[in-house]
């Protein structure tokens, strides 16, 4: 073999080499994708948002009479008896402090009570002396009339005389305590309020007991403090009344009905407790959300339906997250909505038979935040492309990511 034959066996060779290695470099390989099975079972779509725990019936304890409430001695969680637990004393309000010129009236007007009640006094001595005098009249007068002295007429006259002395001493006794009873109100304008809390330890206060049965939820100000009527003084509920209300933005609102499941999560304990709608308030209200956006949201108010001792634990005004359930399925094919794609005017899927992607149309029912609901077009138990991308085309050789 000459030289040239060599060389061109040698280049032949090569160029053999260099043509397989270009046509194993663009032959079509099988695309890794993530492949799932399709389920069926249950499915539901739920309205999801945080919800507050609150007792239904919080009575809040105010002031009937204006007085100066004693310190509350009941704490944060206290259990309380309707009727019998005592949470409040009020006790008569001091007067005021006086200005010079009210303090001076006032004395005054105590000088002048009493020299009011010494001319009553003097009134009653005198009316005592008449009396005196009458009465010896009178004893004279019987004797002389038993002698003839005097007649029967004078002695009809001296005991006229002294039954009028006997009234006048009444009336000038009466005149005079109604004089004292005067001083005493004119000195009772000059009490200082030091006066009288000094005497407040011998007086009656006013106990405002407990309207119903349960625990003390908040005590605004336990201190000793001048109160008027109506001011709150604390707030008490019974916790086996608990509910929750949570705000929804109207447009969902319109789709929750009183009657239907809420599950209850991220309350704090390990399982999810069962609550159901109670009313779904008919009046919205604005509410400014995290992003400053002004939303229209609507209450709806959820009736636990666990049992106590499984949220016992809870408490008014703790946060909680509700689903309500809108809608459910006890036997739906379900599948990932990141596996749904627009196809024409409809939806489809990547079905993958023997290794080969194939172009699946489907009719979709139901969805919530993660799945949807197949009504036709695939059967439980299929396998299919999870995330399709621009590699897959209908024909596609697929196989499982590793």
């Amino acid at each position: 073999m000459t030289a040239n034959h060599k060389r061109m066996v040698v280049w032949s060779t090569v160029a053999v080499a260099i043509l397989l290695a270009i046509i194993v470099l663009l032959w079509p390989r099988a695309a890794a994708v993530d492949l799932i099975d399709v389920t069926g079972g249950a499915f539901e779509v739920t309205i999801d948002n945080e919800g507050e725990t609150r007792i239904h019936d919080v009575f809040v304890l105010s002031a009937p009479v204006a007085g100066r409430l004693q310190r509350i001695e009941a704490e944060v969680g206290d259990t309380v008896v309707a009727g019998d637990t005592v949470l409040a004393l009020i006790e008569p309000g001091d007067p005021v402090l006086l200005d010079p010129r009210s303090e001076a009236q006032a004395r005054a007007a105590v000088q002048a009570a009493e020299s009011a009640r010494q001319l009553a006094q003097a009134e009653v001595d005198k009316a005592s002396a008449e009396l005196e005098f009458e009465e010896q009249e009178l004893k004279r007068a019987a004797e002389l009339v038993v002698d003839g002295t005097i007649s029967q007429r004078s002695l009809d006259d001296a005991r006229r005389g002294a039954r009028t002395a006997r009234a006048a001493l009444d009336t000038a006794r009466a005149a005079l305590q109604v004089r004292l009873f005067e001083l005493e109100q004119a000195e009772a304008a000059l009490l200082s309020p030091i006066a009288t809390q000094a005497a407040a330890e011998v007086c009656e206060c006013l106990p405002i007991t407990a309207p119903i049965s349960g625990r003390v939820l908040t005590i605004p100000n336990r201190s000793e403090r001048v109160v008027t009527p109506g001011e709150a003084l604390l707030e008490i509920g019974d916790p086996a009344g608990l509910e929750i209300v949570a705000d929804y933005q109207s447009a969902d609102a319109v789709q929750i009905e009183a009657g239907q499941r809420v599950r209850i999560e991220r309350w704090g304990g390990d399982q999810p407790l069962e609550g159901r709608v109670r009313l779904v308030e008919p009046f919205g209200f604005t509410k400014v959300s995290a992003l400053g956006i002004e939303e229209q949201r609507v209450n709806v108010v959820i009736d636990l339906l666990s049992d106590a001792a499984a949220w016992q634990g809870l408490g008014h005004g703790y946060q909680v997250e509700t689903h309500v359930v809108v809608y459910e399925s006890s036997d739906a094919v379900v599948v990932p909505q990141t596996a749904l794609f627009r196809s024409g005017d409809g939806w489809a899927l990547f079905a993958v038979l023997n290794g080969r992607a194939q172009l699946q149309p489907v009719t979709v029912g139901k969805r919530n935040g993660r799945d949807a609901e197949i009504l036709d077009g695939v059967a439980a138990g299929a396998t299919i492309v999870a995330n399709p991308d621009d590699r897959i085309a209908d024909g596609s050789a697929v196989t499982a990511r590793l």
